[in-house]
């Protein structure tokens, strides 16, 4: 039996040691932010905290996550009010979407390391791969979250989670509700 605490909780995995993260928390603890990319540590999908620490899930085992804190996606911020959750909606830095918590983890412990990166230094930090291309609004969104984080601008709140299609229509006139949208 492995235990740790997983988003601030004690958790006992009865796994395999050699199981990797990354399937312990998506199949285990049902975890399923924590996305499986590439399973190799290249694309950065499956990205979580371990002690504070951005690391990818994919190549660490539950043994050698024994009795760590381990912070996933869910655990960052319940209601997306993370500076930056909240940049990367406010710079559209989003498309597909599947990328998206494996940098929000990077860029979130980048932050709290020097919540003032230049853009080299993000650049450098943020490794995940996008096949969408946001990179540079990605840049933008990092260096936005990174004011918000010394207090230096405000973001106005996206749409918290759980609300319905119609209400974040009229919260974000740039998303349309199901309804409304046009037809193909």
């Amino acid at each position: 039996m492995t235990s740790m605490t997983v988003n601030g909780k004690p958790v006992r995995f009865l796994m395999d040691p050699d199981t990797p993260l990354l399937w312990a928390l998506r199949d285990a603890a049902n975890l399923t932010g924590t996305k499986y990319g590439c399973g190799e540590g290249d694309c950065g999908a499956c990205m979580v905290h371990v002690d504070g620490e951005a690391l990818r899930s994919c190549l660490i085992t539950i043994s050698e996550a024994e009795g760590r804190f381990i912070t996933t996606i869910e655990g960052l911020s319940r209601d997306r009010s993370h500076p930056v959750q909240q940049a990367m909606v406010a710079e559209q830095a989003i498309q597909c979407g599947f990328c998206t918590p494996g940098i929000v983890m990077a860029a979130s412990a980048l932050l709290r390391k020097n919540p003032s990166p230049s853009e080299a230094e993000i650049k450098a930090a943020i490794t995940n791969l996008c096949r969408c291309g946001v990179y540079p609004r990605l840049v933008e969104a990092i260096l936005r979250a990174g004011r918000v984080t010394r207090r230096a601008e405000t973001i106005s709140a996206a749409p918290a989670p759980g609300i319905s299609a119609e209400d974040a229509a009229r919260e974000v006139p740039a998303i349309s509700a199901p309804e409304t949208a046009p037809s193909d």
